[in-house]
């Protein structure tokens, strides 16, 4: 038995650009300045235009990636892709698939960062919170629009 798992393109798109738009939010008005802080960038620093672009490419094409596998690790706990039942609530598949994949691989490699790089707490706490509420984001809305 194989699990029949549907890709919703337009979903991913849309995660793409909720989270492009988050990430401006939380990296800029939100916490630019302490992360900038904490990251050891000078207060008035931008990067080069050419900088930023290459940047903001990598950042979508990230946003891709991780979309479009939670979608799949997503799908595969729902009975109904297995074809033996009926799925449960939408929104503890994007709670559980969201929690798990922040838990599981974004905290263990935010803890790296802590020990092999010398980051600090403060560092982490933006960056973590940041990663969990964009996974739960995206998780639901994968979640609610397949």
């Amino acid at each position: 038995m194989e699990p029949q798992i549907s890709v919703n393109y337009l979903a991913i798109g849309g995660c793409v650009v909720a989270n492009f738009i988050l990430g401006w939010i939380w990296y800029g008005p939100l916490f630019g300045k302490p992360w900038a802080k904490e990251m050891g960038f000078p207060v008035d620093f931008k990067p080069a235009p050419g900088q930023l672009i290459k940047s903001m490419i990598f950042s979508i094409i990230g946003a891709f990636l991780i979309s479009y596998c939670l979608t799949h690790s997503q799908q595969v706990w729902r009975p109904s892709v297995w074809g033996v039942g009926p799925d449960g609530p939408n929104f503890g598949y994007g709670f559980m698939s969201g929690f798990f994949t922040w838990l599981g691989f974004f905290v263990p490699l935010l803890l790296n960062s802590l020990a092999w790089e010398g980051k600090s707490w403060k560092l982490f706490g933006i960056n973590a919170a940041y990663h969990f509420i964009s996974l739960q984001m995206l998780a639901m809305i994968l979640a609610h629009w397949r």
